[in-house]
């Protein structure tokens, strides 16, 4: 049964969260639901290619921060990990490379923008901090719902 955003923000308007303008899926995955894991990175994607690469994503959608930088965190390798580890998504508060190569991989792929670039020097990221940013506050065990219509956020599991 497919799950929608729209009607998720009409019939729990006061429980949910929806994500601010300016993202699009770039994934080959229409639609996802799960609960949130978070990565704070700090240019380099050294801690989110650990964990697509190396934990189980059953049910789960990774949110990542990035800030302001401009430098592609999310490409073609991170989402061959992220589908192999049956990860249902990633957002990003950030940009991606490699869309001809990942529009065919089935994991949903929001984020603001592309960029060819990568950061090289390995720096240190955080997981499950609490995240701010486009009107949502994201913590590890909320629930986040995306399709076509956007991204929403609760902090309770509500289909």
């Amino acid at each position: 049964m497919p799950i929608y955003t729209a009607d998720i923000c009409d019939e729990h308007s006061e429980k949910v969260s929806v994500l601010g303008a300016g993202y699009q899926n770039y994934g080959g995955a229409d639609n996802c639901h799960g609960r949130i894991v978070t990565v704070k990175l700090h240019k380099n994607n050294s801690a989110l290619i650990k964990l697509l690469r190396d934990e189980d994503g059953t049910g789960k959608v990774v949110v990542v921060d990035v800030g302001s930088e401009y430098y592609a965190v999310v490409g073609e390798n991170l989402m061959k990990f992220a589908h192999k580890n049956n990860y249902a998504g990633i957002i990003v508060n950030g940009y991606i490379r490699d869309t001809e190569q990942i529009k065919d991989i089935p994991v949903v792929l929001y984020a603001l923008g592309t960029c060819p670039r990568k950061y090289i020097p390995v720096t240190e990221g955080e997981t499950d901090i609490k995240l701010t940013f486009a009107g949502i506050e994201f913590n590890t065990g909320d629930y986040l719902y995306a399709d076509s219509d956007g991204v929403v956020v609760s902090a309770n599991k509500i289909v």
